[in-house]
């Protein structure tokens, strides 16, 4: 009777979802009320025929909230330790995570391998995937200028962590509400590997960018996870995990195309090189043998994901998370940046990613990429800079953008003389000839 009242409740739920009111976030109290429906095996006497019923109610009420929270994917996966845990610590050991020391903490790989320091009594993990990643015709074309700068499109709009960190906050609030469990929550922020576990739930597959790809959602999503108690029936995808580390095929695009060569191999990425890493992790002065091979990056890199096979579904849609995105935002003009005070930045990004770097690490991008941009109309605006500011670290880089335009007009100067010397030498022997 349980069982079969729960196929209904399901049913009715997933008619009520159908209706186009519902089409945009429920109003307030609706997914309380859609948990509470789904509930109440007497905690005393059950079953095992009662407790399996009552987790994957719990499981089907979970799914249809992401699904109102506008989560593109969910899958559960059980608390056991990544399997690529050995290998992550050998990326620590060779130094790969560069300034990112935090990742090689003790205390952070002992709760990596033992999800239950970090949730004691911890039996699931439930994964979520929110898509960013528009279509390439949706890379605004001022991103190929170099008088732009090239913002990753992750970046585009509201801080992730906020988007995702709100919805998955929501799911565990009503975990614990509705069905006594305890859980933690993380974006980026807890010593998890969400990644792999997300792979082993049938979310996608490692590719050789490292990056998690889905065949037909590609690897332009964000990954959170929520560590419960309840013992939530877990997730598979066979065909997703049989051949993971054979599905890019002899495809070599990321690694080749890469700026600055940051892959040592295959699925192995030393974040040193990264230009991630360089515009966004790295807190000091970035290496002077790379700031050429950034280019107008000035905050993060898509390169490893543009050139994939797997993002190519439709090039015509908007991001699913932004919509359509002003130019400015995706590729803003260099000498506008260079000149922003503290609260011009504040007011720009206080609600992007970008104000993580705050607005010295980012002012540092902006001055590497006036220096690769051969625009000699922005010395007097580097100059202007020059005078004003006070952090040392930008001004480091300016300096540098500074150098590097004046030896970059000077060789375009004497490129133009030595051409048109030569044209004026053929031209008087042409005249000789004739004669």
């Amino acid at each position: 009777r349980l069982a079969n009242e729960g196929q209904l409740r399901c049913k009715l739920a997933s008619m009520i979802t159908s209706l186009p009111i519902l089409s945009r976030p429920p109003p307030s109290g609706f997914l309380s009320f859609v948990f509470r429906s789904f509930s109440a095996v007497p905690q005393s006497n059950r079953s095992p025929e009662d407790i399996s019923s009552h987790l994957h109610q719990a499981k089907s009420a979970l799914l249809l909230a992401a699904k109102h929270l506008g989560l593109s994917s969910v899958a559960i996966t059980e608390a056991h330790p990544a399997r690529t845990q050995p290998q992550f610590e050998d990326w620590i050991e060779k130094g790969y995570n560069g300034e990112m020391q935090y990742l090689g903490r003790p205390d952070r790989l002992i709760r990596r391998r033992d999800l239950s320091i970090i949730l004691p009594g911890v039996k699931s993990v439930v994964l979520v995937t929110q898509s960013y990643f528009p279509g390439l015709e949706k890379f605004p074309s001022q991103s190929e200028n170099p008088k732009h700068g090239n913002v990753s499109c992750y970046a585009w709009g509201t801080d992730y962590h906020k988007i995702i960190g709100d919805k998955l906050a929501v799911l565990a609030k009503l975990l614990h509400d509705d069905w006594g469990a305890d859980c933690r929550w993380f974006v980026d922020t807890g010593a998890v590997n969400e990644r792999d576990l997300a792979a082993r739930a049938g979310l996608g597959f490692r590719g050789k960018n490292t990056m998690l790809i889905h065949p037909k959602a590609g690897s332009g999503f964000f990954i959170g996870e929520i560590l419960t108690t309840l013992p939530l029936p877990p997730d598979s995808n066979p065909k997703m995990t049989r051949l993971e580390d054979k599905r890019c095929g002899a495809c070599r695009k990321c690694l080749d195309l890469c700026p600055t060569q940051a892959f040592v191999r295959p699925f192995v990425l030393d974040a040193r090189l990264c230009i991630s890493y360089l515009t966004i992790e790295l807190k000091g002065s970035i290496p002077l043998h790379l700031r050429r091979l950034i280019g107008n990056h000035i905050y993060g890199c898509d390169v490893c994901q543009t050139v994939c096979p797997w993002n190519r579904a439709d090039p015509h849609l908007d991001s699913p998370l932004w919509g359509p995105v002003a130019p400015e935002v995706a590729a803003p003009v260099l000498t506008d940046l260079i000149r922003m005070d503290d609260h011009q930045f504040e007011q720009r990004f206080r609600h992007s990613p970008i104000f993580r770097i705050k607005r010295s690490r980012f002012l540092r991008n902006v001055a590497v990429a006036l220096g690769n941009s051969g625009d000699a109309s922005a010395i007097p605006v580097l100059e202007q800079v020059l005078h004003c500011e006070s952090d040392p670290l930008i001004l480091e880089h300016v300096q540098w953008a500074l150098d590097t335009l004046r030896a970059t007009t000077a060789s375009n100067a004497t490129a133009a003389s030595t051409a048109q010397n030569v044209t004026v030498t053929l031209a008087q022997t042409e005249g000789a000839y004739a004669q």
